[in-house]
């Protein structure tokens, strides 16, 4: 499914109380006001209402929650960010499906995502950083990214 409009995607997928998402919403709307405005939109996908109110308020042009929506508007995203867990089944305290997982993983856009460790599953060969640093570095990431991509266009 391709973006109708002429603006490019980035998309947010997060769970439980939307924190992380809200976090880079806050970071990435700063970003692209700078460097690229009205260039870009920001989709928020929320596995619950809580989560995606927070993100909306947080200044995501639009949002969407639950499965469906996560399986559908995934899609619609040149850029996808969330913690790691948004593509591992049953993480985020369970919210993300099987299903939700895979339509992450099999979406067209390139994912950047945050190395949060959770109590079933441990990151191996990786040094944990405070929340705020590994926010400020996936937006460095997505920075370099958009640049890429602006020029491939």
């Amino acid at each position: 499914m391709a973006n109708r409009n002429s603006k490019k995607t980035i998309v947010i997928v997060d769970g439980m109380g939307g924190g992380i998402g809200g976090q880079l919403i806050v970071k990435i709307r700063e970003l692209i006001e700078t460097e690229w405005p009205g260039a870009w939109d920001i989709i928020a996908l929320g596995t619950n209402s809580a989560a995606t109110e927070r993100m909306v308020k947080a200044g995501a042009h639009r949002g969407a929650t639950g499965e469906n929506a996560v399986k559908v508007s995934v899609c619609l995203g040149n850029f996808i960010l969330g913690p790691i867990g948004i593509v591992l089944a049953n993480s985020l305290m369970g919210e993300i499906s099987a299903s939700m997982a895979e339509a992450i993983l099999a979406a067209p856009g390139e994912r950047i995502l945050i190395p949060i460790q959770q109590d079933h599953f441990i990151l191996a060969g990786f040094d944990p950083l405070p929340l705020g640093k590994m926010i400020e570095r996936a937006v460095e990431i997505l920075k370099e990214r958009m640049i890429s991509f602006a020029k491939e266009q």
